[in-house]
């Protein structure tokens, strides 16, 4: 028979004494770190840098356009009247509005399954206020190196200069933007003059400073953070995105494994791919990430990573585009670059970049057509509530308010005219005047002979026409009552 040794329990250590006992403070947030883009040239930099000058032309100056004797876009949101160069939009006209908001998303489907993040990278405001952010920051306290050290130092005065000349600079060009979007509400001109005369209101004085504060917050101090955290494009852009997308995307296969290598070495020798791990990528992320781990939500395809790394393989004698534009099925297949060039563009035009197109172009044809045969005259018929009159005559008087709408900006002369029952008149003046782009209430008195209407109610139907323009005109319905 086998004997078993029994191995002895050690015993149970004593439980440490509340003063021995170490708290672990662990937060559940990852501390975010300040990051230095590195500044570059490129095509695609050259691109970003042309649509920031592009967008901000038109925001910055189109509102001090003018159009016969006004402000060429004005959204006066007193007088309820959206003004766009020789268009008058009003509250009826919030269909519009509707189409717009459709056209606007479908686009976004559309660049997003063609080419991913395209709006984020060249025309999101987000993006075009940090690009203008970091080249003042870049221009008073020098290049990434130079940031880092200054931040690193203790206080000097050369420290406090520069850091103060960076923030005043960022706050005036705040101010300056904050009061151009409140001038698309305001008359612009007025509201300088209200400036200049320290008379501002209590609603733009605070609208001002708080698209400033905005401004100045996110793309002084919170840049990528924006992107990451506030954003919900980074979160529901892989929906959009299949393996026909083109993306910024790192060729691992081609340039791992990654490593340090004299220009002159042959990599193959060395048993390295075609990346230098250089990490200049990484050092011109806006958003700090590295591209060579793969697609990553925090990717805004700004492409800086791209002509990064093309200057790091030419000043190697290496082919560019170890970093490019280029689609999941794409990379898969390992295709050459005329193979790789001619199945992109073969991809980009599948059906289902086709299918938007189609929708898109459809919505944008019927908002055109329709704003095209859009009628200038617009008219509601209220009828008035009081009891209808009998006159001395034996005629029966109903009063009603018409409400015209001019939608043009240039005065009408029109004229209302009343049918359906047989010897119906106008009592009233039939003819008036409406101002340009103004909504007038016209009273008008109907009167029919007592005994050629029956009792109760009885259909009528009123015609409002342009004096100068018979072809413009209006019909809406109404009721006429008789006393039973």
């Amino acid at each position: 028979m086998k004997v078993i040794p029994i191995k002895p329990v050690p015993p149970t250590p004593p439980a440490p004494s509340p003063a021995e006992v170490t708290e672990v403070e662990q937060t559940l947030f990852e501390v975010s770190k300040k990051i230095y883009p590195r500044a570059l040239t490129g095509w695609f930099a050259s691109w970003r840098w042309i649509m920031v000058w592009f967008t901000q032309m038109i925001f910055y100056g189109g509102a001090w356009l003018q159009w016969n004797g006004r402000q060429a876009v004005l959204f006066d949101l007193a007088s309820r009247k959206f003004y766009i160069f020789g268009i008058v939009f009003w509250p009826q006209d919030f269909i519009y509005l509707a189409l717009l908001l459709v056209i606007s998303a479908l686009s976004l489907f559309l660049f997003t399954a063609m080419a991913g993040r395209l709006f984020c990278g060249y025309a999101c405001p987000q993006t075009v206020y940090t690009q203008i952010f970091l080249w003042i920051e870049r221009k008073i306290e020098g290049d990434r190196g130079a940031r880092m050290k200054l931040d690193e130092a203790g206080m000097s005065f050369n420290k406090f200069w520069r850091k103060a000349a960076k923030h005043t600079a960022w706050i005036a060009l705040a101010l300056w933007t904050g009061f151009t979007f409140v001038g698309y509400f305001t008359p612009i001109q007025l509201l300088g003059h209200e400036v200049s005369q320290l008379s501002l209101g209590p609603w733009e004085s605070f609208w001002v400073l708080f698209y400033a504060f905005a401004t100045y917050g996110n793309a002084g101090w919170m840049r990528e953070q924006v992107c990451k955290y506030m954003c919900p494009y980074a979160r529901f852009q892989s929906a959009m995105f299949d393996k026909d997308t083109l993306t910024i995307t790192y060729d691992s296969a081609r340039g791992e494994p990654r490593g340090a290598r004299n220009k002159k070495a042959d990599p193959a020798q060395l048993g390295l791919g075609s990346c230098v791990d250089c990490s200049i990528c990484v050092q011109v992320c806006p958003t700090g990430i590295d591209i060579r781990k793969g697609l990553q939500y925090e990717c805004i395809a700004c492409a800086a990573c791209v002509d990064a790394c093309d200057q790091v393989m030419d000043k190697m004698g290496y082919e560019k585009g170890l970093i490019r534009y280029t689609s999941e099925r794409v990379l898969a297949k390992g295709l050459s670059a005329v193979e790789e060039k001619k199945v992109l563009w073969q991809r980009v035009l599948r059906p289902r970049t086709m299918i938007y197109c189609g929708i898109l172009l459809a919505i944008i044809l019927a908002s055109a057509f329709s704003l095209t045969v859009r009628s200038p005259l617009k008219v509601d018929v209220l009828r008035d509530r009081g009891l209808p009159r009998v006159t001395e005559t034996g005629a029966v008087d109903n009063v009603y308010r018409l409400q015209i709408m001019n939608t043009e900006e240039k005065p009408h002369h029109f004229e209302i005219a009343v049918e359906g029952i047989s010897g119906v008149t106008i009592v009233s003046d039939p003819k008036f005047e409406i101002p340009s782009a103004t909504t007038k209430a016209i009273p008008v008195r109907v009167r029919v002979p007592f005994d050629h209407a029956q009792r109760g109610s009885n259909r009528i139907s009123f015609t409002v026409r342009d004096v100068d323009n018979p072809n413009l005109s209006v019909t809406e319905k109404a009721v006429f009552l008789v006393p039973r």
